[in-house]
């Protein structure tokens, strides 16, 4: 939904916390949930969507038949698209997810493929006015990008990764240049990942876009120095405040800095992780956040400020033992309502005051609820219904920005 015109603020959530890799799965749950969210939200109002599509769905949704149908529906029901979920290439819900979630990464021609393919679906949905933005793989598992560890490979890898970056950023500024729709593409910095960190943001994403603005278009006829300002229109950030927190970064003084940099923020995602101190009883109830589905990153603060890091919540748990001057930080989206669960807390406390003024000061023009782990919180720790989760997300949203 739009929260305001000057500047534009757009809020929806994210269609990835319902199941399904079709179209038709998709589409369903747009039909079944998100409508029934709307009418609980904002029933006279426009509803932004937020598309999650898997490389199936996406190339079912492209054929112009289909994406009729959608705008069909869009425009009867009061609904529109402006951001597309392209993290997850493939299986995102039931089975083991892990580090497969990376995979195909920017090294690999598959992921240029799949997201130009979703920028051309963004484009026929976009309304006229309104900005589009694809959130992506923070470039790679950092694992994967070592490869055998030489650093050959590493180099090879990115330079592959820039080829393919700098061919969807060059399909992005013509889309438009054709039509005038713009788009950004959003590496979203996550721990364990090539981008994990606000630093790391600062590093890569500048060496890309130079990289990108290398290779104008000859017909274009722009020099050099107007191509590295195109790329930074097309290729931006998306900041996720869950990410951000596991990382122990604070999320306003992150986007200010990414700001500064004269980088793009095209989204920031709504989200809080679990934290807690390392005592007994912390790290048993941890346990029951330990899912075969998902990885779940961990960071340990420990007492004399060193951070740790854990690939996932079980190698964390079996390789630390009990600390109470400890803090730990785990890559779990917990709904944004709950502050804590017994023993644990999440980092909903980074939603000040402060923050709240920032994202609606015009720093971006995307807000994204990013709570998909609904199906693996334990029945204890969640609503009995997606629907009410996903409508008390909002509600506290809401509340927080216009406080």
């Amino acid at each position: 939904m739009k929260l305001q015109d000057d500047p534009p603020l757009h809020l929806t959530y994210c269609l990835n916390i319902h199941p399904g890799e079709s179209w038709e799965e998709n589409f369903k749950a747009i039909r079944e949930k998100t409508l029934a969210v709307k009418r609980a939200v904002a029933p006279d109002k426009a509803f932004g969507l937020g598309l999650r599509l898997s490389a199936r769905a996406a190339q079912t949704l492209r054929q112009p038949k289909v994406i009729a149908d959608l705008l069909a529906f869009l425009d009867a029901n009061g609904l529109y698209v402006f951001t597309i979920n392209g993290f997850p290439y493939g299986q995102f819900h039931e089975g083991k997810i892990k580090e497969a979630v990376y995979r195909p990464d920017w090294s690999d021609e598959a992921r240029r493929d799949y997201t130009n393919t979703l920028a051309d679906i963004l484009a026929k949905l976009l309304p006229e006015g309104v900005s589009g933005s694809i959130s992506t793989v923070p470039l790679a598992h950092k694992k994967t990008f070592a490869g055998s560890g030489f650093v050959d490979v590493r180099e090879k890898n990115l330079l592959r990764m820039q080829a393919n970056v700098g061919n969807c950023a060059w399909h992005l500024a013509s889309i438009r240049r054709r039509i005038g729709k713009q788009i950004v593409l959003a590496f979203e910095p996550e721990p364990g990942c090539l981008i994990e960190s606000t630093d790391e943001v600062e590093e890569y994403l500048p060496k890309f876009i130079q990289a990108a603005s290398a290779n104008v278009p000859d017909s274009w006829a722009c020099s050099p120095g107007t191509g590295a300002d195109m790329m930074r229109r097309h290729l931006g950030v998306c900041v996720d405040v869950c990410h951000l927190a596991v990382e122990f970064e604070d999320p306003e003084q992150s986007i200010q800095r990414l700001v500064k940099a004269g980088l793009t923020v095209a989204k920031v995602q709504l989200s809080s992780a679990l934290r807690c101190a390392g005592t007994p009883e912390a790290l048993k109830r941890l346990h029951d956040f330990s899912d075969p589905v998902y990885l779940h990153q961990v960071k340990v603060r420990t007492a004399d400020a060193k951070v740790l890091s854990y690939a996932d919540l079980p190698d964390a748990l079996t390789s630390r033992g009990p600390s109470d001057d400890e803090e730990w930080r785990i890559h779990f989206h917990v709904p944004l309502y709950v502050a804590e669960y017994e023993e644990l807390q999440s980092t909903s406390g980074l939603y000040t005051a402060g923050l709240a003024k920032l994202l609606r000061s015009g720093v971006t023009s995307h807000l994204e609820i990013e709570t998909y782990t609904f199906d693996v919180l334990p029945k204890e720790a969640r609503e009995p219904d997606v629907v009410r989760s996903i409508v008390k997300e909002y509600q506290w949203v809401l509340r927080y920005l216009t406080r």
